[in-house]
């Protein structure tokens, strides 16, 4: 396999593997083809190189900028706009669970908190708070254990994580 084969190869994956993170396959692919791309890259060039729409590129660029996962920059004498990609992976890697967080579980530890007041006056609305209270308990658990990780180093968490395996 040659190098533009296996370029090819990693952005494709990179986008699959983007939508179990929660975001599209293409937002994956741009961020994947700026993650390997040595020099910034600008919108055009992206839709040449990936074959999708102008504004399906500057959709997803305005996303990953969000994300923080790219960000913009000037490249004297050009006046287009270029992107580079955050290429410390356990940065971008932290980046990617704070948008989890905040997409996935921090609404549900909002639910669970609103209903957790209700009041229990029947085995079935027992059952649900109870279901209620336990939901809510994991989910600040998971919580605190993602910020954790999201305010630890990488090499802290890969030497516990090794620990814990021997």
């Amino acid at each position: 396999m040659d190098l533009s084969e296996g370029k090819e190869k990693f952005i494709n994956a990179w986008g699959l593997m983007g939508v179990n993170w929660g975001v599209n396959k293409t937002m994956g692919q741009i961020h994947a083809l700026l993650l390997i791309n040595l020099e910034p890259v600008c919108a055009d060039d992206i839709m040449e190189l990936l074959d999708i729409s102008r504004g399906s590129v500057h959709q997803n660029l305005k996303c990953l900028v969000e994300w923080e996962l790219i960000r913009k920059v000037s490249i004297e004498g050009k006046r287009k706009e270029h992107f580079e990609a955050e290429k410390d992976i356990w940065t971008a890697f932290t980046k990617i669970i704070k948008e989890r967080k905040k997409k996935e579980l921090e609404p549900i530890i909002k639910l669970t908190e609103e209903l957790k007041p209700m009041q229990c006056k029947c085995p079935e609305s027992s059952e649900f708070c109870k279901v209620i209270e336990e939901l809510n308990l994991f989910s600040v658990k998971a919580d605190n254990a993602l910020e954790n990780i999201i305010g630890s180093k990488s090499s802290w968490l890969i030497g516990n994580y090794l620990k814990m395996m021997r």
